[in-house]
């Protein structure tokens, strides 16, 4: 457990994450310093917040104060490697992670599910199949609200459903899950790691201290998911849209099939599964598998898939204008959400991509731009980049902001295009995330004459 009350807590970082491990912190008992470096003009909400819970905080800089604390507890945007970290591990201060504190309080079992895509719309989906088979269900973590304001609320009867980053697995130390889930693994957030190996190895964190009964659901059609899935003794549970499994679920002849216990059950047809693109049949199956594994009825997970029409900023259709459809993927931070994307459509697409460069090479999108997309419409810092990356495969054309690009693409569009917002990139150079991105773009959109 870690000592908490009376204790001295410095939490690093002051946006939703942080706000709520303090909350929790102050009740149970810890004195509680909040330290953020942007400046206090920003974070206006956040002192009132903190405010409110009688916290001590400070903006604009991380200072020796933190160092005065007996344990730091850290918010997924902050890098480990700033100076007052450096400092504290020298110092042998304990470090640990907003979910690694939540998790201590937490009378439920977790089902927890990472992966470079796909989390969002797998994590919503689960806690849809659990509401639907009548568990008390908490959806938190990377998505929503933080895991910290939910477990006041959870029982052992009830089941918490969590989004968790490769951010958030950083500073774990105890954090078990009952099931964990490895969608996928692809080059992402090499702004902040090292190397990709170092991304790679956060994420296999998830499973660390699983044991006994819990379980794995995992990629079987991802190579490094699946030798990884190899190597680890607890149960494993795969899933494939390729191959046959023996004991997972599998596609076969348009249905999916649960294979348990030496039998192979149909659940349903593959082409009922209420969300579009071959990526979202990995994502179905991953939520059916974690359910199955927590004992939930085929009848509610069969339900819960056909009924699940998708999650907000991801493939979302927002309006049709002059046989013009306009989709909101701003969830699509990476090069490879991007390539679902552009593989769920066969009508001509208009792009709009860009915003803050996260390291990756977008050369594994140029045969899928060249052969599905009329032009690209580019934004934010990483604009020249990509220009550079995408000219011989594609129109390019730059604009200073969302709005430019929205007129860009509607002044261009023809009856049957489809004008698609997925960036590739974060969204922090213009907007505070993807939300806020998709938000606005609906925003535009929804403006158009």
């Amino acid at each position: 457990m870690i000592p908490v009350r009376n204790k001295k807590i410095a939490v690093i970082g002051a946006a939703r994450s942080g706000i709520s491990v303090a909350r929790l912190l102050r009740k149970h008992n810890a004195i509680v310093f909040v330290s953020d470096s942007k400046p206090l003009k920003v974070m206006r909400e956040a002192m009132a917040q903190l405010d409110e819970l009688a916290v001590q905080y400070e903006f604009g800089k991380h200072t020796g104060k933190i160092l005065e604390c007996d344990v730091i507890v850290l918010s997924p945007g902050v890098p480990q490697d700033i100076p007052i970290l450096k400092l504290a591990q020298q110092e042998g201060k304990k470090i640990y992670s907003e979910i690694e504190v939540a998790y201590q309080y937490c009378e439920s079992p977790i089902v927890a599910i990472t992966g470079s895509n796909g989390k969002t719309t797998t994590t919503t989906l689960a806690g849809e199949i659990f509401k639907r088979a009548g568990r008390n269900t908490f959806v938190a973590g990377n998505i929503g609200v933080a895991f910290s304001d939910v477990v006041g609320f959870a029982d052992e009867k009830s089941v918490v459903v969590l989004e968790v980053s490769s951010f958030q697995l950083e500073q774990i130390h105890d954090f078990r899950p009952k099931v964990s889930v490895l969608l996928n693994l692809s080059p992402d957030h090499l702004d902040r790691y090292a190397s990709y190996e170092d991304y790679v190895q956060a994420k296999f964190r998830i499973v660390e201290n699983q044991r006994g009964r819990d379980v794995f659901v995992y990629n079987y059609d991802d190579t490094a998911v699946r030798e990884f899935a190899e190597t680890l003794t607890i149960k494993t549970l795969p899933f494939s849209r390729e191959s046959k499994m023996k004991h997972g679920a599998y596609v076969q002849d348009g249905n999916i099939f649960f294979s348990m216990e030496k039998k192979d059950e149909p659940l349903m047809l593959a082409a009922e599964v209420g969300i579009r693109g071959a990526h979202n049949l990995s994502n179905a199956m991953a939520a059916a598998l974690a359910a199955r594994a927590m004992d939930i009825d085929s009848k509610s997970i069969r339900e819960a898939l056909q009924s699940f029409t998708g999650v907000e900023h991801r493939l979302e259709f927002v309006r049709e204008v002059e046989g013009v459809k306009y989709i909101n993927d701003s969830k699509a931070t990476n090069v490879d959400a991007v390539s679902y994307a552009l593989q769920s459509f066969t009508e001509p697409i208009i792009l709009i991509a860009g915003g803050k460069d996260k390291g990756a090479s977008y050369a594994p999108l140029h045969g899928l731009v060249k052969n599905k997309v009329k032009e690209i419409v580019l934004i934010g810092e990483a604009a020249e980049k990509m220009e550079k990356e995408f000219k011989d495969v594609a129109l390019c054309i730059r604009t200073t902001s969302l709005e430019r690009a929205v007129n860009e693409a509607h002044a261009k569009a023809t009856y049957g295009d489809v004008v698609l917002l997925s960036p590739a990139c974060a969204s922090f150079d213009m907007f505070d995330n993807y939300e806020h991105r998709g938000r606005v773009f609906k925003e535009i959109v929804n403006s158009l004459n």
